[in-house]
């Protein structure tokens, strides 16, 4: 939970209204016995907050929200990446869609703003990093492709992406075998990496950032609904922030942390959709479950 937020992160009515309408996940109406359930669903991929109220207003570049069917972000122009993006992981987004690898700029973004090139990482020595993985989309064609749009790209070191991120993100997904789905956030803050060929603070002509951090953050949930509202102080909660630097750890639990340590170095507010006596208990702890 963060109520300091920065400026230019405020989402107007008339935006979450439109939001609302979008990719809803069924929501339970209140009860006495259930006075926490929200009225109107969020769309599924916001179901624990917009982190950083983003809104497709074209006068808000540096948080300007996308919404994909697989996934949403909030897309910073002048960096030309991500500074957010969230997904929800069940079963039914799993399936036997084969990876596309068809990376791509993205054309939905306003007339006359740079769209990223699928060759703007060429040469660096930092891989093109997904925020929402390929392996997370495989139910459809249509939703892997849809990960490879180079708005939902980072700059990533590829010993971060291939080997610390990955067994992360292939250890997230056996959550699903234990009847349980997920909700992910993860972004990138700060400039400056080291890659495979050196240290570099941009690419691409200076118009996409390196960030010089990493972060994830992991809701586990067994399956159900109203899902924001079953979040309790004893669900479990992966938060890790990693250095975007080719020499670090591939073992991802070095790198744990706290929520709040994350919404402190980014100003978002995470999990804001989770009752607030709840956030403050899960956002403080730092998680020392299993790895595998």
């Amino acid at each position: 939970m963060h109520n300091t937020l920065l400026r230019y992160f405020r989402l107007p009515a008339l935006a979450l209204a439109l939001l609302l309408a979008a990719c809803q996940k069924e929501a339970v109406a209140p009860t006495p016995g259930n006075p926490t359930a929200t009225t109107q669903p969020l769309p599924e991929h916001l179901t624990m907050g917009n982190p950083s109220g983003a809104t497709a207003d074209i006068a808000q570049p540096t948080n300007y929200l996308l919404m994909k069917p697989p996934y949403a972000l909030s897309y910073h122009r002048d960096r030309g990446i991500p500074n957010w993006v969230s997904w929800h992981l069940s079963a039914d987004w799993r399936g036997s869609a084969a990876r596309q690898d068809d990376f791509r700029p993205d054309n939905t973004l306003p007339a006359g703003w740079y769209q990223v090139q699928a060759n703007s990482y060429t040469g660096s020595g930092f891989d093109r990093g997904h925020n929402c993985p390929s392996a997370d989309r495989t139910s459809t064609v249509a939703d892997n492709s849809a990960t490879f749009l180079m708005t939902n790209m980072m700059p990533q070191a590829p010993r971060n992406n291939q080997q610390t991120w990955a067994t992360l993100e292939n250890y997230c997904r056996t959550f699903l075998d234990a009847g349980n789905e997920v909700y992910l956030i993860c972004g990138s803050y700060g400039r400056g990496g080291t890659g495979s060929n050196g240290y570099a603070t941009t690419l691409d002509q200076g118009r996409v950032t390196v960030p010089a951090r990493c972060w994830k953050v992991i809701v586990v949930l067994p399956t159900g609904t109203n899902d924001a509202a079953r979040v309790s102080a004893s669900t479990r909660i992966i938060a890790i922030d990693t250095p975007n630097d080719n020499s670090l750890s591939t073992a991802w639990d070095t790198y744990r942390t706290s929520v709040d340590a994350i919404e402190t170095a980014t100003g978002l507010d995470l999990l804001s959709a989770v009752p607030t006596a709840v956030q403050q208990v899960i956002e403080a702890r730092v998680d020392n479950g299993p790895t595998n």
